[in-house]
Parts: structure tokens; C-alpha cells; sequence
């Protein structure tokens, strides 16, 4: 990761780490970098937060100053932006959004011409001019000057593509929604309506505030109470920019990214659609889905945490759904990125295809009990690297066997160490994370449990 681009884009709070100047820079780099032999043509979406109309006026002032057109999607997904990118040949797309985090973060996520994660050389360049180098970019005069082109159409098709991907009509079918006051507000009852769905919906009053907050797949607890009072037989619950969907089941109970994974992969694999594709998970997915894909004779392989790894893993070896836990799944024939609707419209054909229940297509899938603990420590590659630590983590294994595992992994972003345990209890699960933060004091690198 770079100083400003992370694995998810430049992400931080509005006008304090991320600031409206950042957002007019971008732009101008985009409108020269891609406009080199060409007017360069740009994508833009945002989500509901307030602070997303500033950073999508600057950033179109940026674009246009450079020459570029700015095409705007206005409120979208961020696989929408993925896939208009792509289909309309566009140089590059932008999306403003800090996903599920609270309204006064924001982000701006960038996307290249075939709808993938932007380069990461493209993205140093980008951070280089930041930071002053150059210190100033030619601006276009008269003609050359760009236009700023509303492109709501682009948005419609996208909803037009969802509708054509699915299988079934939902008629009679009652499914809820939680679109977390965000990208989804609008979208996810227009294609479950075209569909025939009786819908219940509910975080679709955005104020520019209340993204994510206490909705979406983050505080699911919404929409489980909605499907039992309701009597739903599916609910999906999308992030702030709906990359990601969570679902309930019929009885209340959470379906997550893991389920989700093994729910599609062995409708896949009935079908004789998987062949020698692998399920591409992280090393946060829980042990139970590697239990039960084992259990199913289907492989898989880890990657590190980020859906930017999942995607460049079944890109390089041809492998057709990953995703995480958190319910960034992705599948390649149809998209480039996580897609929070694509995924809810794909678990409706395996369940409508098989006839049966959500419930019954995830209970061969079950979880592991888990702990995860932050730790904060005076050094994360010393406390790594400690031999008394490294022992600890070891023993761990040895303990837990082929019942079980722990993981140590370096935040990204914090002096933080997460120490995670996956047992049959949560009381092996708590021991074990113990066993190796009580090692972190002995070696003396220990500072705090978060």
C-alpha cells in the first residue's frame, strides 16, 4: 500500500484526511494521465454521504481542467462504475465512496479501462503528483477544456444487466432488503420489482448522514428482525457502496461471504460449472468452509485479506467465484469486482434452481466458533519476528490440530496486531488467542489489548 492509495483506494475522513484539494488533484492527473494521445473520457459515481457531492464537483473540476470529460452516474454501486467502465470503454472510472464505513469518512476508489482495480504503477504516479512532482499539470484552454455530461443512462443499463442475469421469476417469492441508506437505495427494489419479488425494504431514506448506520451488512440485526416479523424467505443486506451483500435465511439466520462461497461453488459444482476452478477465499475465511468444501472434494486457495487479491488470484489462474467473509464475492464470468446485487440475484437462482430453502443450502457450511483480538505492541514486525512469540503461535497449532488454527496477522493501518482463533469452543478459541498475547508480555512488546 501505498501513502494515500490503500488496498480499497484513498480512504480517510472528509476535509481531515482526505480533502477536497486531494479530490481536484486526482482529477487533474486522471484528465492529463489519460489524456496524453486522446481526450480522456471518465466515469463518476458516488454514494449518499454528504461529503460525496464535494468530492465529485472537485474532482470533476479537475478532470475538465485537464481536458477530460467527466461522465457522472451520480448516486451508484461500485460495481455499476466497475461495469459501465468496461462496457462503454471508458479510460478509467472513479467511485466516492468509503464503503461501510461511517458518513464522515469517504473514499475515492479508482478503476481502470476493464473495470479492475486501478494499477498500482498508474496509482504511485498519481501519489507522486500529491506530493508535489510535478508541481503543476498544463491546463486545457478554449476547446480543449473538458465537459462535465450527465449519465444517468449508464446507471439504467447497468439495472437492465442485473434484470438479464437473472434465472427465475421471483413471483411469490418475499425477500427484504437493507440498501444501509446508501448506493443501493433506489436500485435493489427496482430490479427485485422487474422481477416480480414482493419486497420489503428498509435503510432506503438517505439523509447524507445515516449511511450505515445501525443497517447494512454491518448491523444486520435489521434486517433479521424484518424477514421473522415478516415472514420473508430471503433477505440480502448490502454495504454503503454494495460491493458486498450479507443474507438472511428464512428461520433469521445469517448467511455469510463463507456460506455464500460454499452455497454457490457447490451449485456449481452439481452442475458440472466448476470443473478444475478453485473457491478463492482469504486467510480470514472461517475453517468450517474449508471443512466443508473438503467434505464436497472442491479446492481452494488463500489469498492475502482484500478483495484486490481475490480478484488478481482468479484472474492469473482462471478460477470463477471468490470472495471473503464479509461478503465481497465475485464472480468472474459476470464481473471484475464484488457485487452486492449480483451476489443476492445469484443465490435466489441456486435457491430457486434447487427448490429448497436458503437455510437448508448453508447448513452443511458451519462455522467455527471465532475470536479475534486486537493487540497494540510496541513494534508489529519485532513482536513478529520475536522467538518467544513465534513459539507460542506455534504451540497453538500443535494444541489445536486439525480442530481448529490461529492466526497473527499486522494491521495495515494501526500499530496493531490481530491475533484470531477458529475451535470447535469459544472457550479453546479464548485460550489460545491468550496463549499468545500472554507471550507478547513476556517478551516485553505488549502495550495494550484493544
Amino acid at each position: 500500500m501505498g501513502k494515500y492509495f490503500g488496498t480499497d483506494g484513498f480512504r480517510g475522513e472528509a476535509n481531515k484526511d482526505l480533502t477536497v484539494e486531494h479530490a481536484f488533484k486526482i482529477g487533474r492527473f486522471l484528465g492529463w494521465y489519460y489524456g496524453k494521445e486522446h481526450p480522456a473520457r471518465v466515469i463518476i459515481g458516488k454514494d449518499t454521504r454528504r461529503s460525496s457531492y464535494m468530492f465529485e464537483q472537485a474532482l470533476v473540476a479537475g478532470l475538465t481542467a485537464s481536458g477530460a470529460d467527466a461522465y457522472m452516474l451520480h448516486v451508484t454501486t461500485t460495481p455499476s462504475v466497475s461495469y459501465i467502465t468496461r462496457i462503454d470503454g471508458f479510460d478509467c472510472g472513479i467511485m466516492i465512496s468509503a464503503s461501510h464505513n461511517p458518513y464522515y469518512d469517504n473514499g475515492i476508489k479508482l478503476i481502470n479501462g476493464r473495470g479492475e482495480k486501478m494499477e498500482d504503477e498508474v496509482l504511485d504516479e498519481a501519489e507522486r503528483f500529491l506530493d508535489g512532482e510535478p508541481a503543476q499539470l498544463p491546463y486545457a484552454c478554449r476547446e480543449k477544456i473538458g465537459r462535465a455530461v450527465d449519465y444517468a443512462s449508464g446507471r439504467n443499463r447497468y439495472i437492465g444487466y442485473l434484470i438479464s442475469l437473472a434465472t427465475h421469476s421471483y413471483k411469490n417469492v418475499k425477500v427484504g432488503l437493507d440498501c444501509a441508506n446508501g448506493s443501493t437505495w433506489q436500485i435493489a427494489k427496482a430490479v427485485f420489482d422487474a422481477l416480480g419479488a414482493d419486497t420489503f425494504v428498509v435503510g432506503n431514506q438517505p439523509d447524507g448522514l445515516n449511511i450505515n448506520r445501525d443497517c447494512g451488512s454491518t448491523h444486520i440485526e435489521n434486517l433479521q428482525k424484518l424477514v421473522k416479523e415478516k415472514h420473508l424467505d430471503v433477505g440480502f443486506a448490502f454495504d454503503g457502496d454494495a460491493d458486498r451483500c450479507l443474507a438472511v435465511d428464512e428461520k433469521g439466520n445469517v448467511v455469510n461471504g463463507d456460506h455464500i462461497l460454499y452455497i454457490y461453488a457447490s451449485y456449481m459444482q452439481e452442475r458440472g460449472k466448476l470443473g478444475d476452478s478453485k473457491v478463492v477465499t482469504t486467510i480470514m475465511s472461517n475453517f468450517g468452509l474449508y471443512k466443508a468444501l473438503d467434505a464436497r472434494g472442491i479446492g481452494y486457495e488463500k489469498t492475502k485479506v482484500g478483495d484486490k487479491y481475490v480478484y488478481e488470484n482468479m484472474r492469473q489462474n482462471g478460477h470463477r467465484i471468490g470472495g471473503e467473509q464479509s461478503g465481497h464475492i465475485i464472480f468472474s464470468k459476470y464481473a471484475t469486482t464484488g457485487d452486492g446485487m449480483l451476489t443476492a440475484i445469484k443465490l435466489m437462482q441456486a435457491m430457486l434452481d434447487q427448490k429448497t430453502t436458503l437455510s437448508a443450502l448453508a447448513e452443511p457450511c458451519r462455522m467455527y466458533p471465532q475470536v479475534l483480538k486486537n493487540v497494540v505492541v510496541d513494534d508489529k514486525s519485532a513482536t513478529m519476528e520475536d522467538p518467544i512469540v513465534q513459539e507460542a503461535y506455534a504451540q497453538t497449532g500443535l494444541h489445536l490440530g486439525q480442530s481448529g488454527r490461529t492466526l497473527l496477522r499486522p494491521s495495515g493501518t494501526e500499530p496493531v496486531l490481530r491475533v484470531m482463533a477458529e475451535a470447535m469452543t469459544l472457550e479453546d478459541c479464548e485460550k489460545e488467542v491468550d496463549y499468545i498475547i500472554e507471550a507478547m508480555k513476556t517478551s516485553g512488546h505488549l502495550v495494550r489489548v484493544k
